[in-house]
């Protein structure tokens, strides 16, 4: 199923369809303040499994999540006073962060060494999303692994135009602005360290 969508200002009627995939465990593709993105449940170990199959994405690579504010993070994630300060700086934008994890998501969520990956995004219709649902998302850009993440809505289409598993909905906002995937910054160092610029 795809949904246009204005993309400064969403219709409710969209949030309300997404939420409501989400909430029932599906997969939604939605177009974020960075690249178009895949989303699900990140709490519910089903819609995760599904994300892997479909971008046929290796499991040694977790999966990061979205979540709409500090104190959502602070349920996930161990933040110190000094790491609280580096996100009320960055956030929300396109820094995603790697926090030691509290173990309570879904697998594939968290790493092998206990760690996860968090953003608030600088976008209004995922951050309605967000408010709407109280719970974080799971989050990747909407691409088979190895291929490039995109900003086209006609490349996103293609991707998974075909094939077997697909995502339950396409919120189609057009061409978004040409950016890049979210940096990512390790916070678990004693200096943070930029993994991806």
């Amino acid at each position: 199923m795809i949904i246009k969508v204005n993309f400064r200002n969403p219709e409710k009627e969209v949030i309300k369809k997404a939420v409501g995939i989400i909430k029932n465990g599906g997969l939604v593709v939605i177009p974020t303040d960075t690249v178009y993105g895949l989303l699900a449940d990140a709490r519910n170990k089903k819609p995760v499994e599904k994300i892997f199959k479909i971008k046929k994405r290796s499991k040694m690579k977790p999966i990061a999540i979205f979540v709409k504010d500090i104190k959502t993070a602070k349920k996930y994630a161990f933040i110190d006073r000094k790491q609280e300060e580096f996100l009320k700086k960055n956030w929300p934008g396109k820094i995603t962060v790697i926090l030691k994890s509290k173990n309570n998501l879904s697998e594939g969520v968290m790493a092998k060494n206990k760690t996860i990956g968090i953003r608030i995004p600088d976008c209004k219709l995922v951050n309605l999303l967000l408010e709407k649902m109280n719970f974080p998302l799971a989050q990747t850009s909407a691409n088979i692994s190895g291929g490039e993440a995109t900003t086209k809505i006609r490349e996103v289409l293609e991707q998974f135009a075909g094939k077997r598993i697909t995502p339950d909905l396409i919120i189609d906002a057009g061409d978004l602005s040409n950016n890049r995937p979210s940096k990512i910054v390790d916070l678990t160092q004693e200096k943070p360290l930029i993994i991806r610029f």
